[in-house]
């Protein structure tokens, strides 16, 4: 529709630090053969469906996630810092029992999910979701009548859930984001709206994926 931007986001391929509930955050983790497997059945889901613009963070696993689809498509990726995954700071690189042991008082207060809330050297929730709003508000008006497909980062993929339903930032996920799915959504009038959630379908007979409600790795 000339009056939206219509939008695919998907989520980067798995990594060995998904595997391990590892705080990625913004250090460049590379897709483990799991996540490359995923990343070359979205290309051949999508590869008649080319998108008009092809977006990416500028992270690796992103762009590993999204060379299947440039190649299909014959579209360079633009690598947009906008849609990284959000910075845990000084938690980053570490798994969940190092911190439990190392970051005691900050595993706690981060548990709590206050989305004011921003560990050393890191976002908040409140920070990140308006770093992502306002990178997906550019695209929009940018792109205004086409579609648009971007691969990020499960972070974002929830900023962008709990926006569409106006759900506050306090608080765990409350939505599904595989590896490689696939959600459509549109941009209109200034809006967030979910025409389809979590599409996983291309991954049948692939190994079982980590729980996408575990801490936002």
């Amino acid at each position: 529709m000339a009056d939206s931007t219509q939008f695919i986001f998907i989520r980067h391929g798995e990594t060995d630090w998904n595997r391990q509930q590892r705080f990625q955050g913004q250090i460049d983790v590379p897709l483990n053969d799991i996540g490359l497997a995923q990343a070359g059945r979205l290309g051949q889901r999508l590869g008649a469906e080319p998108a008009d613009v092809l977006v990416c963070s500028d992270l690796l696993r992103t762009r590993q996630t999204a060379a299947p689809l440039a190649e299909a498509w014959g579209a360079a990726p633009e690598l947009l810092p906008g849609v990284r995954e959000q910075s845990f700071g000084v938690l980053e690189g570490l798994d969940v029992p190092t911190i439990q042991q190392r970051y005691p008082d900050l595993w706690a207060e981060w548990c709590i999910h206050h989305a004011d809330f921003a560990l050393p050297g890191g976002e908040s929730i409140r920070q990140f979701h308006g770093r992502v709003l306002s990178a997906v508000r550019d695209l929009a008006a940018r792109y205004m009548g086409l579609t648009v497909a971007v691969v990020t980062h499960g972070g974002v993929l929830d900023m962008l859930w709990r926006s569409a339903h106006q759900q506050p930032l306090d608080g765990l996920r409350r939505c599904e984001i595989p590896n490689t799915g696939i959600n459509r959504l549109r941009w209109r009038n200034g809006l967030l709206l979910i025409d389809h959630w979590a599409d996983a379908a291309h991954l049948q007979g692939l190994p079982e994926q980590p729980p996408t409600n575990a801490p936002p790795v």
